[in-house]
């Protein structure tokens, strides 16, 4: 079964007009390019673990009697989906297509912003999730450094750029 017609349709509502635009096969096989993808995928799998650990540990609370707060079940739940929506950003990215490594890029730059602030509002999470969210963001942080080398965004840089006329 194909599923490549469906992602296509997938990453025209994802990245719009561009979603098409693909960087050079050599440049996405570059050994450096691989491996930061590979590190990347290790954190984003690591986001997984500690989204499911918070998941676990809201359950057992749950089942002990704890009232769990809607900012704390929203917070699991909408962590989950952002680590599943950043794999498949960094999914699409390794596969060469420059709208995706820009959405991974820029979500793992504002996600831990918004992580952070919302861990530093006093009360509206319990204490070990408002560590779970400083862990969450600095892996955040450390994917961002991954994909804000100056290796990853020659890879990756606007058509514009790489004939050297001006983004307009």
């Amino acid at each position: 079964m194909d599923l490549e017609p469906m992602l296509l349709k997938l990453d025209r509502i994802a990245g719009g007009r561009a979603a098409g635009v693909k960087v050079a096969d050599e440049l996405v096989g570059h050994p450096r390019t691989r491996r930061a993808f590979t590190w990347i995928t290790w954190l984003l799998a690591l986001e997984v673990l500690i989204g499911l650990a918070a998941f676990v540990v809201a359950a057992v609370l749950f089942f002990n009697g704890t009232v769990l707060a809607f900012p704390v079940r929203m917070r699991i739940l909408v962590v989950l989906g952002m680590t599943v929506t950043l794999f498949y950003f960094a999914w699409r990215a390794q596969k060469g297509y420059r709208w995706a490594y820009s959405r991974l890029r820029l979500f793992s730059k504002i996600f831990p912003v918004v992580t952070l602030v919302m861990a530093a509002i006093p009360g509206l999470f319990p204490f070990w999730m408002v560590t779970e969210q400083i862990v969450f963001s600095l892996i955040l942080i450390g994917i961002a450094d991954f994909l804000d080398s100056d290796h990853m965004r020659q890879v990756f840089r606007t058509p514009d750029e790489q004939t050297g006329h001006a983004v307009s």
